[in-house]
């Protein structure tokens, strides 16, 4: 495994202990003990790593050490293990009891997070719980001085450094990020040392500290920390001593999470230390006389190992992953030929995906953990929820695999514990696992092997249910094996984000598969990616333990920045300083841990000659194809790896042993046996071979399996394996996929395997266009607060799969991509991309553009599918910054409008037209201006053509995998499949109602009726909703596009269907929809429409939901704010200036077995808002409050969730405007729920005094009148929808509505049996975005 520098002191002790399995790996003197045991195990020990230990120890010692008896330190060198302690504390809510302490008017920042809801169809809309028990408001205040979207780019000098003793007497500060800071209220000791105490009374020991800034100004944060050193709390985690970085939310749950996990890991390795006779740790090491002690590190989500004094919560979750990475990363990456490496870790309850390449490990700074978003760097690994585990299901027609696991208890139903169908069974079922080396574990005296019978048993249920369902013959091996394909496809989806996503060709690297189940799925993943060469190490089952054994210990350090990046300058000077400032902090950190200065390196990026710039603009290119060279790089952080090498890695590399290795195929005397495997098209008979009797240079042609204790290896009949004194090699043979799949379409049914599979790729599509977007987009809007959909469509125009982006979209760009089919017909080219916003078009409002990419056929003479993606830009001109007026009356007066243009042509992106779209022509109208901000709108419509150009690649990878054909037929099947879903809802609804009209009828806050009678043929599943009875097209703007009516609709029956079902055109095809001609739902072509796509959308949803008694109203409003100035307005002078826009969160409705939520985004958005330091560093405005409106939500048997208060100051003059609804009208409850609160807008505007008697004197004396003037705060209502001009220290407060009420007040409650909590809870760098609801 590598040399040491204590000559085999003792045995060298590496442990992952896993969701399922604990592993281990024992070494003493170049021998390995392998051991593998199931982590929980109460009934046989207490702690699995201790009794791995202990299992481990008896052999090197040769006697069974008694459980109980104390391990003898001084036989141990080093202990080295990763843990799921953290991530279990996490996914339990079992942490310590603590409390937050944040600046005041935040305290309820993370209870709103960043607001938007994990299930995006879900009407029960469940938030994770915030992790602490308590909350204490410091009153103290500092914003910064400058504001990033100033056209003059003004920066403010401060002379006084944060954190020295000048602070107490300057109010502008230089912080830490070089940033100018103004304190404006300084914290009070004596107050916060009331609140802390009060805290501790309470019993809380541990508290997590985040102020507003704290990243770059940490003074208050340092008071706060040493006010609760002094009173005696155990723990106190500082957000600017753990991740110095901008974002509150993000920080704030990162420092919880750390307060919440570090001391339970505290308890656990007390527990842990009990076991040994010695003390474990560098400390002892060095303090221990006689050489007592052992050395005890513990694995950290970065990948580095850290002594176990040193281990703590926020490092520790993705403890055990992280030594898979490191394992494959040593042992299958070559730095003479670079190939690229993807680790593929298939556990019981999930699978880890990552990528190794480049010779560096990717990490990222933000990941999502148990709906606990941290901000810390972590090792680049992305979850799915389909292990050994993950129970199968036939649900709508399509074959389902997770994300329910049946963990390891009951586990799978072979597991002799009755448990139901799972992707093991499958395997087992199927041969493609062996009993006789599967460990004998389970039955009631723990000794018996799998059940196979169970497995036939369940599988034979799914089959009855399949063909009872589809009319087909299937049988239980095509059954069986056509759950492993989607268990598959739900695998590469992630492997597809980590690398397509980034720019690299998946089909370029190697397959480095490991965990227990790695190995049965490994060549059906490589091939569906196109990968020709598989490595499975030798100890791939335990590869994550064997990883920590070769792991280095890491000191990681960081501090922010905000320096613009210039070549051959003084900031090069200041930062290369900051940089070896934290490499001494760091080197001194590991010598500490016992390194010599020889064995301590720095892990460097791009460092030649310090060109930063050039390695980051060829990042750029590379993984977004583009730059953009007018915009300046900004340095946000400078970082430090410190690297304390440990052993080293002595085996050949794989490239070294496939040059050397002499190939002889295996003779047929080292059959251990034969079985009958199913592969696709039949069951073959299969050798058995056991891997210990292999020789180096054995060739093993397929089908065969390999199987040892701990793994079995699938090798399909189109591939062969190669053993290596390290690894089994499996190479595939090029094109090795079946090409069945390729039949006309007119000769055959809908496989509903390939309908699931299908399913889960157009879905993925959608879903990396997303993701290409937000990545490569600049403005606030689209890149923090993700306003944006992105879909495929099929060449009529009709929505094939739409990533779970905002609802609103959803039937409504169908309407527009249609249009445009039609009028483009027969002139499109191959690299043309289409803009539209027009209502009349297909548009929703105007700053909402859309831009549509066709995909054409090899031969480029037929139009297959579309791309299209639609983003809402922050201004595109009108009357108001922001382009949402609250006060236009025709549709000039919101912005740019643009029927049809094409925009780009065979590639060429032509910016001089779209610059007259969007700033010339719009400033032609009376009171108009152009766009505000045509740089951002530029840089997003450039965003918006390459996340078209990522759908429009990957729909041609899809053609060229499967076939025109194919693809073409299961578009339209998929379809088919939703229409199904649709038709069986409302045959279910028929009964539900007893055969009655549904009917149900809302107001906007203008007295305009919405009124709906939805029909149901319970024979054909057909409904007719008809609006007749809607009040008529108004003079103003809610007027709202058709197309918004039919996205209303697709988005209502999602959320009552409760299955996950494809989401597409299929969905309207069993509706009939009637809206009354020139009512505000079918508005005339000239008509204002920008408050009908954000303020009637919602209305029309809660009608269809009252009509369907569905659930009480949410808030039924999005809350839009603008703000901003400049413009380039006709006779005016140009005004360099910007516009902001934001949504606001509400209360969201109770319903028959739910609470309503506070502080969400419901129904037709789902927009993030902009973080509160974000806010303040671009835009100047402080924030003064940010948190829920208490009693807001309606009473009743469940009551409605709570709106929120949001509290803006202006620093400047500044135009602001506030379009908004259910100002007049309550959101009801339902079924005797009470009503929930009306919003409030108020303008706090600083006005004169009046003083009548001073007046009349001033007038008499002819004097001007109240030069010294005093002022005093007004509170003005502002209404539901009005500008105003506001002044520096005027204020806006937003008070949004609740949710309504559901039963009467006093009833008992109902709580819906929830599926398991962590289902909505996306793991990895990716979740943020991703939503469980739409991965079929």
């Amino acid at each position: 495994m590598g040399s040491t520098d204590h000559k085999d002191r003792g045995v060298r002790i590496a442990i992952d202990r896993g969701g399922t399995f604990t592993d281990c790996v024992g070494t003493l003197n170049g021998k390995n003990v392998v051991i593998k045991l199931l982590s929980e195990d109460p009934a046989n020990y207490d702690d699995a790593p201790l009794e791995g230990i202990r299992r481990i120890m008896s052999h090197f010692e040769e006697r069974e050490i008694p459980r109980g008896e104390a391990l003898d330190t001084s036989k141990i060198d080093s202990i080295r293990m990763g843990t799921t302690v953290a991530t279990n504390a996490l996914l339990e809510r079992k942490g310590e009891k603590m409390a937050l302490v944040v600046t005041k008017g935040f305290r309820d920042c993370l209870v709103i997070g960043n607001q938007s809801r994990p299930k995006i169809f879900d009407l029960a809309i469940k938030k994770p719980d915030v992790l602490y028990e308590d909350v204490v408001e410091v009153d103290e205040r500092v914003t910064l001085e400058d504001y990033a979207e100033d056209p003059e780019r003004s920066l403010t000098k401060a002379d006084v450094k944060a954190g020295t003793a000048d602070v107490a007497k300057a109010s502008l500060v230089m912080g830490l990020s070089g940033e100018t800071v103004r304190i404006l209220q300084r914290p009070e000791e004596k107050r916060i040392r009331d609140q802390l105490k009060s805290i501790f009374d309470k019993g809380i020991r541990s508290i997590a500290v985040c102020l507003m800034h704290g990243y770059t100004f940490p003074d208050h944060e340092a008071l706060v920390g040493r006010i609760a050193r002094e009173i005696g709390f155990d723990h106190i985690s500082l957000s600017h001593e753990l991740m110095p970085m901008i974002k509150l939310v993000s920080r704030a749950t990162s420092v919880c999470a750390d307060a919440y996990l570090t001391p339970a890991i505290k308890k656990y390795i007390a527990g842990f230390q009990k076991g040994f006779a010695g003390g474990l740790g560098t400390r002892n090491v060095l303090q221990q006389e006689g050489g007592k002690g052992a050395r005890c590190e513990f694995m950290q989500s970065d990948g580095g190992l850290v002594d176990v004094e040193k281990f703590t919560g926020l490092k520790a979750i993705l403890s055990g992953p992280a030594g898979g990475v490191v394992g494959y990363a040593i042992t299958s990456y070559d730095e003479e030929t670079r190939i690229p490496v993807i680790g593929f870790d298939m556990g019981g309850t999930s699978t880890d995906v990552s990528r190794y390449g480049e010779g560096r490990y990717e990490h990222v700074f933000e990941t999502t953990t148990a709906g606990v978003t941290i901000q810390s760097p972590q090792l680049d690994i992305n979850t799915v929820a389909a292990g050994g585990g993950s129970r199968l299901f036939f649900k709508n027609g399509l074959f389902v695999v997770g994300p329910e696991s049946v963990g390891a208890h009951p586990g799978p139903a072979c597991y002799r514990k009755g448990g139901p169908a799972a992707v093991t069974d499958a395997n087992l079922f199927l041969g493609r696992l062996l009993p006789e080396f599967f460990p004998k574990i389970f039955g009631k005296n723990e000794d018996e092997g799998l059940d196979f019978e169970a497995s036939k048993k369940v599988i034979q249920e799914l089959t009855d249910q399949v063909n009872k369902e589809t009319g087909k013959n299937m049988t239980l091996d095509e059954v069986a094996y056509g759950f492993l394909t989607i268990a598959n496809e739900a695998m590469t989806r992630p492997i597809r984000s980590i690398t397509e996503a980034k720019g690299h060709d998946s089909s370029k690297h190697r397959l480095a598969t490991f965990g227990g189940a790695g190995g049965q799925h490994a060549v059906a993943i490589a091939e569906a990616l196109g990968i020709k060469q598989i490595l499975v190490h030798r100890y791939s089952s335990v590869l994550s333990a064997y990883g920590m054994a070769l792991a280095d210990v890491v000191d990681e350090r960081q501090e922010p920045d905000s320096a613009v990046w210039k070549e051959n300058s003084d900031v090069i000077e200041g930062l290369k300083a900051k940089m070896e400032r934290l490499k001494e902090k760091s080197r001194s950190t590991l010598l500490d841990q016992g390194f010599e200065d020889s064995e301590i390196v720095f892990e460097e990026y791009n460092s030649q000659d310090w060109a930063f710039d050039k390695a980051f603009v060829n990042n750029h290119r590379y993984e977004f194809g583009f730059t953009l060279d007018d915009r300046d790089i900004i340095v946000d952080d400078v970082r430090v790896r410190g690297i304390g090498r440990s052993f080293r890695y002595q085996d050949k590399t794989v490239d070294q042993q496939l040059k050397e290795v002499k190939r002889q195929t295996v003779s047929d005397d080292k059959t251990h046996g034969k079985s009958q495997v199913y592969f696709e098209g039949g069951r073959l008979e299969t050798p058995i071979y056991k891997l210990e009797d292999l020789s180096i240079g054995n060739v093993i042609n397929g089908p065969a399996m390999l199987a040892d204790g701990t793994q079995t290896i699938v090798v399909t009949p189109k591939a062969k394996a190669l053993i290596l004194e390290t690894h089994v090699i499996i190479d595939l043979e090029k094109d090795s996929k079946d090409d069945s799949h390729k039949k006309e379409s007119s000769e055959r049914e809908a496989d509903p395997i390939m309908l699931s599979i299908f399913g889960h790729r157009f879905m993925a599509i959608a879903e990396q266009m997303g993701r290409a977007l937000q990545k490569t987009s600049v403005s606030t809007n689209v890149k923090e607060r993700l306003d944006f959909s992105c879909a495929i469509f099929d060449s009529t125009g009709g929505l094939v799969a739409n990533a779970p982006h905002l609802p609103v979209h959803l039937g409504s760009m169908s309407t527009c991509v249609k249009t445009q089919a039609k009028i483009w017909e027969g002139k499109l080219k191959k690299g043309d991309v289409i803009m539209s916003n027009h209502p009349s078009f297909g548009g929703t409002h105007l700053p909402d553009i859309t831009l549509i990419m066709p995909a054409f056929n090899e031969k480029g003479d037929k139009i297959l599918f579309y791309a299209a993606s639609r983003a809402h830009h922050a201004d595109i001109g009108g009357i108001t910054a922001g382009s949402m007026p609250p006060h236009s009356r025709e549709l000039f007066q919101e912005g740019a409008s643009i029927e049809s243009e094409k925009v780009v042509s065979e590639g060429k992106f032509n910016e001089e037209r779209i610059t007259e779209l969007l700033y010339t022509e719009p400033a032609q109208y009376p009171g108009c201006s152009g766009t505000r901000c045509l740089a951002d709108n530029l840089n997003d419509l450039r965003a918006q053509v390459s996340a078209n150009q990522k759908g429009i690649s990957l729909i041609e990878g899809l053609i060229q995998e499967y076939g025109e054909e194919t693809v073409q037929f299961y578009m339209v099947n998929i379809q088919k499949n939703a229409e199904l879903c649709v038709r069986q809802l409302l045959k279910q609804v028929y009964k539900g109602f007893e055969g009655r009209d549904l009917t149900a009828i809302d107001y906007m806050d203008d007295g305009s009726p919405i009124q709906l009678r939805v029909t149901i043929d319970p024979e054909k599943g057909e409904a007719d909703f008809n609006f007749e009875g809607t009040g008529p097209q108004v003079y103003a703007n809610i007027n709202a596009p058709e197309a918004i009516t039919f996205s209303a609709i697709i988005y209502c029956l999602r959320c009552l269907i409760s299955e996950d079902i494809p989401l597409n055109q299929g969905c309207l095809k069993p509706i009939t929809v009637r809206i009354p001609p020139k009512s505000l739902l079918s508005p005339s072509t000239g008509a204002a429409v920008v408050g009908g796509n954000v303020l009637t959308s919602q209305r029309v949803t809660d009608v269809i939901f009252k009509a369907f008694q569905a659930c009480a109203a949410s808030q039924g409003d999005c809350n839009n704010l603008t703000f901003g100035f400049g413009g380039n307005v006709s006779g005016q002078k140009e005004v360099k200036g910007f516009g902001y826009y934001e949504t606001i969160a509400g209360g969201s409705g109770a319903g028959p077995d739910w609470e309503g939520t506070s502080g969400v985004h419901t129904h037709m958005t789902n927009t993030r808002i902009t973080d509160s330091e974000i806010f303040e560093r671009r835009y100047p405005v402080i924030l003064r409050q940010f948190s829920i409106r208490k009693g807001s939500g309606g009473n009743g048997q469940h009551r409605g969730g709570d709106g929120v208060v949001r509290d803006i100051e202006f620093r400047i003059p500044m135009q602001v405007s506030i379009l908004s609804e259910r100002r007049v009208y309550h959101p009801y409850g339902l079924a005797g729920g009470e009503d929930a609160k009306c919003g409030l807008n108020i303008w706090v505007r600083r006005v004169q005094k009046t003083n009548p008697e001073k007046d009349i004197a001033a007038q008499g004396e002819h004097l001007p009148q109240q030069s010294d003037a005093d002022y005093e705060e007004r509170y003005i209502n502002l209404g539901a929808k009005n500008s105003s001009p506001m002044k520096p220290g005027d204020r806006i407060i937003i008070n949004t509505p609740g949710g309504g009420g559901w039963g009467k007040v006093g009833d008992e409650k109902v709580e819906r049996e929830r599926k398991d909590h962590t289902e909505a809870w996306r793991k990895g760098s990716h979740a943020a975005r991703e939503d469980v609801a739409l991965q079929i």
